[in-house]
């Protein structure tokens, strides 16, 4: 059996091991990030509801230049997130400049109980630096069907 003193010294000395650890870690996943997703080939995609009361979000499936790059099932507490004024990052990746594709699959419910699907094209250019891209999903009288459109932010 240890001393106490030399029980309470290991103790310390895992206490700093773990800390020094942790910021390795915290490191380690910087430079991971910095290497995965370079500033000038980043590109984002967000969603947004716009108009909540309207539409009841089933899935969403995102292609960039026909190649399948998100694609997300809803459940009940992440729809409630949306309607709430959430905004969900969908698709973070690299792309190289020039001209692109993004595709948008959204499947929902309208408020007249009607299930729908709608596939939207969106033609974009990617310049060097982060490109970051709303998506937003709104339903309008008299069908309520999802109407999407894509915003860039600046």
């Amino acid at each position: 059996m240890l001393p106490v003193s030399a029980a309470s010294t290991i103790d310390q000395q895992i206490e700093q091991l773990r800390a020094q650890i942790s910021e390795h870690s915290a490191r380690v996943f910087s430079l991971e990030q910095e290497l995965l997703h370079p500033v000038d080939t980043r590109m984002a995609v967000f969603l947004t509801l716009g108009n909540r009361e309207t539409l009841d979000l089933d899935s969403v499936e995102l292609f960039v230049d026909g190649q399948p790059v998100a694609s997300h099932l809803y459940s009940e507490q992440e729809r409630g997130s949306l309607e709430a004024g959430g905004i969900q990052q969908l698709f973070v990746g690299n792309l190289s400049t020039g001209e692109h594709e993004l595709k948008a699959i959204v499947t929902a419910r309208s408020a007249k109980d009607h299930f729908v699907r709608r596939e939207t094209v969106h033609q974009f250019r990617k310049r060097p630096g982060t490109l970051r891209l709303q998506m937003s999903l709104e339903a309008q009288a008299p069908n309520y069907g999802p109407r999407v459109s894509f915003v860039e932010w600046k």
